[in-house]
């Protein structure tokens, strides 16, 4: 009974800390909605005010990129999978991802950290890939290396400003 309740205090704790978080977002406190808050506020990206738009989550407001549309995603872990569009996808993926760890390894716990960033074009993607698209898509790991903007910067996909990387440090294990 002791786990019980001392997991019982835990979850109270944690619904305590999603409502702050909730305010301060205005979305709900999963990871999937506060990646994309996240990105929309370090990458500059107009999010969808609805959730209407099947595979769009928003588009980029500035830069080079600017008018095309990106599926945010953040996984707490870095797997090596991408949950990709079966049919017509965004212009890009961005992926905001936590450590590497092999897909098998699913024990254990998911912190919330951002330790890598990674830009695909959806287009250019699809092309590479030899799996089946959708939930889970499997994808090599030397499209991960070529697509990564962060710590890796790649001036040629996505320069970052010192901003936005000081931005992404916040939320990773190099806390500033």
């Amino acid at each position: 009974m002791d786990k019980l309740l001392q997991l019982a205090e835990l979850i109270h704790e944690r619904n305590l800390l999603e409502e702050r978080i909730s305010e301060i977002t205005s979305r709900p406190a999963s990871i999937g909605h506060l990646g994309e808050f996240i990105a929309s506020s370090i990458f500059g990206v107009r999010l969808a005010e609805n959730a209407n738009h099947k595979s769009i989550d928003g588009w980029f407001e500035s830069g080079p990129l600017q008018g095309r549309s990106v599926n945010i995603k953040w996984y707490a872990k870095h797997e090596g999978i991408l949950d990709m569009c079966v049919d017509s996808g965004p212009d890009f993926y961005l992926v905001l991802a936590g450590p590497r760890h092999p897909a098998t390894r699913a024990v254990g716990p998911r912190p919330w950290l951002i330790e890598h960033v990674f830009l695909m074009e959806d287009s250019a993607l699809r092309g590479l890939l030899s799996s089946k698209i959708g939930i889970a898509t499997s994808v090599r790991r030397d499209i991960w290396t070529r697509c990564e903007i962060f710590p890796n910067p790649n001036p040629e996909l996505c320069e970052l400003s010192a901003s936005q990387v000081s931005a992404l440090n916040l939320f990773g294990v190099r806390r500033p």
